[in-house]
């Protein structure tokens, strides 16, 4: 398959997280098997103070960002918030609330919402967005992850900590930089109901009495029932997750055009770094190649993980010019995705 035609490049990053937390101290708040959580290998995660919005670590990103390359908010032709959490509000769409806290009196926004895989495969959206509005130059991409501690234990939604924080990236048509090469994602909607928050829809508005996520089942026994608890069932559907990455980025290499011998990174949602380095494995990339040491010190941040990795990856001058990153995870519904960059 031959590239896409839309070429654009990220300009510049901002960055907003909540206060530090050690996991150490704190997950016994959280859970009462606290060495369980401890072997997942993170030492810090960001909590934002009570509060603190997504859409006030949003706004805080984006500010970053366009100071960054010396922009002001009126000179963005689209704002995109990408979010993997609870909203604010329901009938409330977050992406206006974001283009008001930075003072824009009319803009174009677009409000994303596939979960953790709405950072990485929100660029694929804003290409097909330049595609068919040439008079889109200048794109204001924030993601967005805040813990709603009503409706889920951070600690007992699946093998990760759950932490808040935003990344804001100025993209620009026609920019060398960073630039935007494919995406690529599917799903198995058979997997749907992993992971979802019960209570707060039309189907459950309100929880029963006495409900807390703190004591509310894990989001893995949900996924334990899905194979009747059988080790061997789960340990091969393991094996199919992590293959099913290494589909989804090949599909992205052959949008781009590329072999996957090409990709020389690979930034994962921020795992364990043993699920990180499984996920590196078949590409040949060792742990230094990966967002493994970034992600124990941030937690998982839903939609801001892949992004975050790529600036602060970045700023430590970590990447090399052409190099091409795999921007690749595993989200609700149950969804791959990919994104290729090309630095």
């Amino acid at each position: 398959m031959s590239p896409n035609p839309v070429q654009f490049g990220i300009q510049g990053f901002g960055y907003a997280f909540g206060d530090d937390q050690e996991v150490a101290r704190v997950a016994g708040d959280y859970v009462d098997d606290p060495e369980r959580v401890l072997r997942w290998g993170y030492h810090t995660f960001h909590r934002a103070p009570e509060g603190v919005t997504a859409t006030d670590l949003a706004a805080d990103a984006a500010r970053k960002a366009l100071a960054e390359v010396d922009l002001a908010a009126d000179d963005v032709d689209l704002i995109v918030l990408a979010t993997s959490e609870m909203p604010e509000y329901p009938h409330w769409d977050s992406s206006a609330a974001l283009a008001r806290k930075l003072g824009r009196a009319r803009a174009q926004t677009l409000l994303l919402n596939e979960g953790c895989a709405s950072g990485v495969t929100g660029l694929g959206v804003v290409a097909g967005l330049m595609a068919v509005q040439p008079e889109l130059d200048t794109v204001l991409f924030v993601a967005v992850n805040r813990v709603s501690e009503f409706h889920r234990n951070r600690m007992k939604v699946n093998n990760a900590v759950h932490s808040d924080g935003a990344v804001a990236a100025v993209l620009r048509r026609g920019h060398p930089r960073n630039r935007w090469l494919a995406t690529d994602q599917f799903t198995d909607p058979d997997l749907c109901d992993w992971f979802r928050t019960d209570y707060g829809g039309a189907v459950a508005p309100v929880p029963p009495p006495g409900w807390t996520s703190r004591t509310a089942p894990a989001g893995h026994e949900r996924v334990q029932a899905h194979f009747a608890k059988d080790p061997r069932r789960l340990r091969e559907f393991v094996d199919v997750l992590n293959a099913r990455v290494v589909d989804v980025i090949e599909g992205a290499c052959r949008r781009a055009g590329i072999g996957r011998d090409e990709v020389a990174h690979v930034i994962y949602i921020n795992d364990s770094p043993e699920a990180i380095d499984d996920i590196a494995a078949p590409f040949g990339l060792p742990r230094e190649r990966t967002n493994a040491p970034l992600a124990v010190a941030h937690g998982h941040m839903g939609a801001a993980d892949q992004l975050v990795s790529l600036g602060q990856h970045l700023e430590r001058a970590d990447l090399a010019d052409g190099d091409v990153v795999a921007l690749a995870g595993i989200s609700i519904g149950m969804r791959w995705y990919c994104t290729l960059v090309r630095i």
